[in-house]
């Protein structure tokens, strides 16, 4: 099989069991036992389709490791592999990229947020991971997503959806798309501090989810995993993103949902996120805390609806509905943290 003979590319032994791993949404993983020396590695399929630039992956992720070497990082570090020709990426015969990383052995991960203990050690994690990175000078880390956090464009891409929709999507969206037109400012305040460089530059994770964090058997993070989206931006996205994907106490794609925010995770992911950063972040930052809540939670809401409005296109869905039904959960979502912070609600 394909796999075996990248496999063979990293470890020079047949004597191994591999495993997939099937809850990733863009890589296709799995886990290589080297039954000669019980080493354990990760191995993946990089998408590139969503990366276009590999090379640039590998890149960050090295010097980005440099900077956890160089300083007081707790946390254990992944770390690439090289292959037995010294490459860090192999091609298979559809010249797809492969990597191999290090293992972290016994190690559980979470999809959800399973109580506010859970969502403040991981928030905690993440905000250590993001003050050792931003200590000293920034390297030169390479845009992996062009144009990724890129609001003003999202914001356009929506309008457009909106204009060129088939009139069945509109129809069907009608609600949404009223009070997605409501909100339609609540970027700008983001856009205009980006664009005037009110917010600092700082590498960011930019896909802070709580399944990014390893824990032990005791709920202790071990690790931040995952780094082919780092890059460099405002830290208040990554925040922001904690709030979108860790205050939901349902599924995504539940478009029924009701009162589907957390205050009490959202504390705790506050306190944890502030926990190394608290004494590092501008006026600016820490001002813009709720707000960056909000907006993170908006834009997602916004990719939904535009991509059913566009024929879903770009997220993978399994009904007709999918997208829209994420666009209600997370309109949902949205109404919970406003009411929450004394802020518009609909």
């Amino acid at each position: 099989m394909e796999v075996d003979h990248i496999v063979k590319k990293f470890i020079a032994t047949e004597n191994y069991t591999l495993t997939p791993i099937i809850n990733g949404l863009i890589n296709v993983t799995f886990i290589v036992e080297n039954k000669d020396t019980h080493q354990k590695f990760i191995l993946q399929n990089i998408n590139n389709q969503v990366f276009k630039n590999t090379d640039s992956i590998i890149i960050n992720h090295l010097q980005v490791n440099c900077l956890l070497q160089s300083n007081d990082y707790q946390l254990d570090i992944i770390k690439p592999i090289l292959s037995l020709s010294k490459d860090f990426l192999v091609q298979d015969e559809n010249l797809q990229p492969w990597r191999m990383q290090s293992f972290v052995e016994d190690s559980v991960t979470f999809i959800k947020v399973p109580s506010s203990d859970i969502a403040f050690e991981a928030a905690k994690a993440f905000s250590h991971f993001l003050d050792v990175v931003n200590t000293g000078t920034l390297p030169n880390i390479e845009d992996t997503l062009p144009n990724f956090l890129n609001f003003e464009k999202r914001v356009q891409d929506y309008k457009e959806a909106l204009k060129n929709a088939d009139p069945q999507f509109s129809e069907k969206a009608s609600a949404e798309i009223e009070l997605t037109n409501q909100f339609l400012s609540l970027p700008n305040k983001w856009i205009e501090m980006v664009n005037n460089n009110q917010l600092p530059k700082r590498i960011i994770h930019a896909d802070a989810k709580i399944s990014n964090i390893l824990f032990d058997e005791n709920h202790e993070a071990l690790a931040v995993i995952d780094l082919d989206t780092v890059m460099v931006s405002t830290i208040l996205y990554d925040f922001g993103t904690m709030i979108q994907s860790y205050t939901n106490i349902t599924n995504e794609d539940d478009g029924s949902a009701e009162n589907n925010f957390n205050p009490e995770i959202y504390n705790a992911v506050k306190n944890g996120f502030l926990f190394h950063l608290k004494e590092k972040l501008s006026p600016e930052e820490s001002a813009h805390l709720d707000y960056a809540a909000q907006v993170a939670i908006y834009i997602q809401e916004i990719r939904f609806l535009t991509d059913y409005l566009n024929g879903s296109i770009y997220y993978s869905t399994q009904y007709s509905e999918h997208n829209l039904d994420r666009t209600k959960n997370q309109l949902e979502l949205l109404k919970g943290l406003n009411e929450f912070l004394g802020r518009r609600v609909f």
